[in-house]
């Protein structure tokens, strides 16, 4: 490419001089030439007057007289009316150019000069045009040649840029040349790098999420199925089977979930539900894991209370909670229900050692983790919470207390008007409310 912008270039400056130098030479030579006869011209002038007022004054009009007036340079010749012939200088050999003029007494005085020197003369301006068309063309040449590489350059590194793209690598370049259509091109590469690294961070994470979404169904659902394996009384199979259903149910709520927000995040489906429902669920679930962990789990707080949520995303919540309380915490878990304001609270909390001071609210952020694990648990949790409209908090950190805030679903009262519940009594409330860590994820 950049031969081609340079070969280009020199043939158009190459065309331009060539028309502009062969006018140029062309008026240049005439303009020698008249030059030159001009000159002549008026030598032959300067000699008639001279020979007229000799003639006038009755001086002798002779070679000798004139000698001083003649250039030396110039061939001369005077015609007398009334005598001979008079020349002046050496007769110029092959071409000549001359210049006659006729005085007022009849003489006639022709100068001429060699051809050679209007020839000469008109070879010193060709040579001249010739050395500044040189000059010219590589002046062109060293512009072409920068030019060339201006363009031909950001277009290589456009074409890596692209390449690199192509090849899964979306980290724009933010690169710009000072060509406007260049930088045109490369804001819609570092645009569509853009989009692409958005792509596949969403991909990425919502391949993070599945995993960690279906870990806990599964796993609960493999509880199950050990407790069925290891009984042989038929109501209890029946019973946990039931139990084994239901979570399968929620699993496949689960995955439904996860492929609807990987089409559109704002599609969740908030309804009002019965929250003790989804706690006590939560609770029948985990029992058996935590029996084998010589542990218990109980349930506390005001009863009746309704939500508007996702019952499958909220029962996910307190399903990640539970787990990091089996996990990582200590002692009994207790799940405790409460009212603020226009909000159902559920708190989750046990006797283990809390969340380590160092992690602070950043425990809530992905890959970041107190206890060697994904650290996406409590990250999916509250953005789960935050769908619905709620919030996910750390109230304390020792002991530790997660809180899931919800939007109550309000009664109609007979007048159509809400019907005002009072708020429990919040003397039990843990101190910290504004931090915004997690436990042990």
């Amino acid at each position: 490419m950049r031969r081609r912008l340079i070969n280009s270039t020199l043939a158009v400056v190459l065309f331009v001089i060539a028309v502009l130098g062969v006018s140029l030479f062309a008026v240049e030579a005439s303009l020698i030439q008249s030059s030159a006869r001009d000159s002549l011209q008026a030598e032959a002038a300067r000699l008639v007057a001279d020979v007229e007022s000799r003639i006038a004054a009755g001086e002798p009009v002779t070679a000798a007289e004139l000698r001083s007036s003649a250039p030396r340079d110039r061939y001369v010749v005077i015609d007398l009316a009334d005598q001979p012939s008079i020349t002046l200088g050496e007769k110029p050999e092959g071409g000549v150019t001359e210049a006659s003029q006729t005085g007022v007494h009849g003489e006639t005085i022709t100068v001429q000069q060699p051809g050679s020197v209007v020839t000469d003369e008109i070879g010193r301006a060709l040579v001249i045009i010739l050395v500044v068309s040189l000059l010219a063309v590589g002046g062109a040449a060293l512009l072409a040649m920068r030019q060339a590489r201006r363009v031909a350059a950001p277009l290589t590194d456009l074409a890596e840029a692209a390449e690199r793209l192509g090849s899964g690598d979306p980290r724009p370049r933010h690169r710009r040349y000072g060509v406007a259509e260049l930088d045109r091109v490369a804001d819609v590469l570092d645009a569509s790098a853009e989009r692409i690294a958005r792509m596949l961070t969403a991909e990425r994470r919502l391949a993070a999420d599945a995993s960690h979404q279906l870990r806990t169904p599964l796993t609960a659902l493999s509880m199950r199925l050990e407790e069925i394996i290891a009984t042989e009384d038929k109501d209890t199979v029946h019973e946990e089977a039931t139990i084994a259903l239901s979570q399968v149910e929620r699993l496949t709520e689960v995955v439904e979930r996860l492929l609807t927000n990987s089409r559109d995040p704002r599609s969740a489906s908030a309804v009002g539900f019965d929250l003790d429902e989804v706690v006590l669920q939560q609770i029948e679930e985990w029992k058996p894991a935590f029996r084998g962990a010589g542990r218990a789990i109980v349930h506390s707080g005001r009863e009746g209370l309704r939500a508007v949520g996702t019952p499958g995303a909220v029962a996910t919540v307190l399903a990640t909670l539970v787990e990091n309380a089996l996990m990582h915490g200590g002692g009994t878990v207790a799940l405790r229900t409460r009212t603020t304001g226009n909000q159902a609270v559920v708190e989750v909390t046990d006797d283990g050692p809390g969340v380590p001071s160092e992690l602070g609210s950043r425990v809530f952020e992905r890959t970041v983790s107190g206890r060697n694990s994904t650290g996406l648990g409590l990250a999916v949790a509250r953005d789960l919470a935050e769908a619905d409209g709620g919030r996910l908090e750390l109230l304390q950190q020792r002991p530790p207390v997660f809180a899931l805030f919800l939007s109550r679903e309000v009664d109609q009262a007979p007048g159509g008007g809400p019907s005002r519940e009072c708020d429990e009594a919040e003397n039990s409330r843990p101190s910290h409310r504004d931090a915004r860590s997690s436990h042990h994820d």
